[in-house]
């Protein structure tokens, strides 16, 4: 005897629920293995400069695979993306907890990066379809505020983790993972697939050979040298392959990212927003982290708890900023995100001190910081992703993760450069306060971009397009 096969609407709060645990495992992993790096190196007896690819490989290919990754969903189906992104980065993380010298860690590493590159795109395209068009923007914001969550917690969570042993960095993803592994199988729906040709694999290559070949020449110029050959020949490679990848995807009839995606509202501006805002984002977490850690002597832990209200602060206005966005635009509340967050890093230029003092050294600027983050990023994805056709979600999210991938990458380097090595403890006192300076005037360049993002209306025709398995047969 059999039942009727039935379709029933997803919940969109389920979808929501499942695929923010794998946006939160990937960001908490990122932060955490920053707070891991000196055990890393004890245990394994590597230095910081070949650890340093611990991250950097991490970051090269994460970036250089999201677009592919999202291309990858939209043709194929986003749950069955999403699903083999998860438990690629679960077996990159068990496997992580494994290994046995810096080049294992390294290796396992990657395949952690693209689990991430698989999901990410595909969560929030999940999202989208399982959302009714009028209720995507708050959506979008809640998604975005789970990786600001993420974020505070990440250094707790690390440096707690850290006192017991760096291993159990990698490994508390294992069972988180699964068991919304096993939940997602059984609750995402299935998405309508483009099932179309397949996409241009010249492309495709060529702008993962580009965006890899970038980001290496960011992360590594501060080591290698600007002028050395390294380096430029890293950019060059990404000139030439950029070439290769515009050039492909021009004459190509499926293109990895289709122009028509750029010329949908807003969303050329949203990439460029991210990017900006980014480089700041990147050089206010470096700075004050190496300013607790390194200036005041603080611990792992300490810093992480020191930085954690912050980043507290994004879910919580992530959720109020749509009453804001309801009245003023999300233009000017776009804008007032990057002013918040050029304000607190003046607050550090004008008030922090080599004496600690955190209450009127720090913890002003960390909140004005994450007001800042709380009003930018959850606006700006929503703007950008709020018009995309329904077949392009997560590629236009991929495009959109991408870019801010690529301004964290830039914002470090740019860090890095402005700091220099000072050797005296005033030097040390105006390097910070010059890269503060700096970091702000690029947060409130981001702001200035952010204010032409204008409001776009919801369309009707842009249901989701979801469909649930149906029920099993008796």
């Amino acid at each position: 005897m059999t039942s009727t096969a039935t379709v029933r609407s997803a919940d969109h709060r389920v979808v929501l629920g499942v695929v923010s645990v794998g946006v939160l495992l990937s960001s908490l992993d990122l932060f955490i293995v920053n707070v891991a790096m000196p055990a890393m190196s004890a245990d394994l007896g590597a230095g910081l400069t070949g650890l340093s690819w611990v991250l950097n490989l991490y970051a090269i290919v994460f970036a250089a695979l999201l677009v592919p990754a999202g291309r990858l969903g939209d043709r194929n189906g986003n749950r069955e993306i999403f699903l083999i992104g998860l438990a690629v980065f679960i077996l990159g993380s068990a496997l992580c907890a494994l290994a046995w010298d810096v080049t294992s860690l390294v290796g396992f590493r990657v395949v952690q990066a693209i689990g991430c590159a698989l999901l990410t795109p595909s969560s929030l395209a999940l999202v989208l379809a399982a959302t009714p068009p009028q209720r995507r923007a708050g959506a979008v914001r809640l998604w975005v505020a789970v990786g600001g969550l993420g974020a505070a917690l990440g250094p707790v969570i690390g440096g707690l983790l850290v006192e017991l042993d760096w291993r159990w960095v990698f490994l508390v993803n294992v069972p988180i993972g699964l068991i919304a592994l096993a939940i997602g199988a059984r609750t995402l729906p299935r998405t309508t697939a483009d099932r179309g040709p397949l996409p241009d694999l010249l492309g495709a290559v060529a702008l993962i050979g580009a965006v890899g070949a970038i980001i290496l020449a960011v992360v590594q110029g501060p080591e290698w040298g600007w002028r050395s050959t390294g380096v430029l020949a890293a950019f060059a490679t990404s000139v030439v392959l950029g070439i290769v990848f515009v050039a492909s995807s021009a004459r190509h009839h499926s293109p990895v990212v289709d122009p028509a995606l750029l010329r949908t509202p807003n969303f050329t501006l949203a990439g460029a927003n991210s990017l900006v805002f980014q480089i700041a984002f990147a050089g206010m977490l470096l700075s004050v982290t190496l300013w607790a850690q390194n200036v005041w002597g603080w611990s792992a832990l300490r810093t992480g708890l020191a930085i954690a209200p912050g980043p507290l602060v994004v879910p919580v206005v992530a959720i109020l900023a749509g009453r804001l966005i309801a009245r003023f635009g999300a233009g000017p509340v776009t804008a007032a995100g990057g002013l918040a967050f050029g304000g607190g890093l003046l607050w550090w230029a004008r008030s922090a001190e080599l004496t600690p003092d955190y209450a009127s050294g720090l913890l002003g600027g960390m909140l004005l910081t994450g007001l800042g983050v709380g009003l930018t990023l959850p606006t700006v994805f929503a703007a950008g992703t709020g018009t995309l056709p329904p077949q392009r979600f997560a590629t236009g999210s991929a495009v959109l993760s991408m870019t801010r991938q690529l301004g964290l990458a830039i914002g470090v380097a740019l860090l890095v450069a402005v700091l220099g090595t000072p050797e005296t403890p005033a030097a040390t006192l105006d390097a910070f306060q010059r890269a503060w300076y700096v970091t702000a005037a690029v947060a409130v360049l981001a702001g200035l971009l952010g204010l032409g993002i204008r409001p776009t209306p919801t369309p009707a025709a842009a249901a989701p397009e979801v469909t649930e398995q149906p029920t099993p047969r008796l």
